[in-house]
């Protein structure tokens, strides 16, 4: 029923140079309740797709047929004009060195054009949501390329050792929630949601965020 409702109201934009891709990707679309809109990129060069002005949406679905830096510089301008947009990119093969950089850069999903036929429809409302939709073997090895960055281990069974707020704070911050949404929802104030984020960070042995949600969605799917 969640799903249902997030899917109705979910805005996608689909971001390719080629007519017959944009075609395809709304032919898949057309069978759910998404509000798309699809743009054709008139340049695929680096410089152009920066000061690009892509229409204004949830989750953008880039065609990643373009060069790795054009299509580098097109993530980077729709993050920073729409700071709170997930993003999943498609392309021939997605290989570790690539996906990785994609992952890093903040993209949320990852799929082939195959893939996309039967999958696009069900990881749009997961990404819209704060989750990925990555093959389970890129992210488990992307977080273990992080791990291997920072020189360490990092704690993952610090987890059990986790208080009952801490908890939430966590799960808050798995749904993508701001510190203050996550005060809100939870009825603290906002330097207390500060307070157990850093606690977290701490006791898993990072310094962002984003490594924190990595190693716990690791973590679940090491255990599924």
């Amino acid at each position: 029923m969640t799903t249902k409702r997030t899917s109705s109201k979910l805005t996608v934009c689909i971001l390719s140079p080629h007519p017959l891709v944009l075609s395809e990707f709304e032919r898949i679309l057309a069978k759910a309740q998404f509000k798309v809109v699809a743009k054709q990129l008139e340049s695929t060069l680096a410089p152009d797709l920066r000061t690009l002005e892509p229409p204004k949406a949830q989750v953008y679905v880039i065609d990643a047929h373009a060069a790795k830096p054009a299509t580098g510089a097109l993530l980077a301008n729709i993050l920073e004009r729409y700071p709170e947009a997930r993003l999943i990119v498609v392309g021939e093969q997605h290989n570790d060195a690539n996906s990785f950089s994609l992952l890093r850069s903040g993209v949320k999903g990852l799929l082939t054009y195959v893939e996309a036929r039967d999958q696009l429809i069900r990881a749009l409302p997961l990404v819209a949501t704060g989750g990925f939709w990555v093959p389970r073997q890129l992210l488990s090895g992307f977080v273990d390329s992080i791990l291997t960055g920072q020189g360490r281990r990092l704690k993952t069974d610090s987890v059990t050792n986790l208080s009952r707020r801490e908890q939430e704070v966590l799960d808050s911050l798995l749904e993508n929630l701001s510190n203050k949404e996550i005060a809100s929802k939870l009825n603290i104030a906002e330097r207390t949601v500060k307070f157990h984020v850093s606690n977290l960070l701490n006791k898993f042995g990072v310094r962002r965020r984003a490594d924190l949600i990595l190693l716990t969605f690791q973590r679940r799917l090491s255990q599924a």
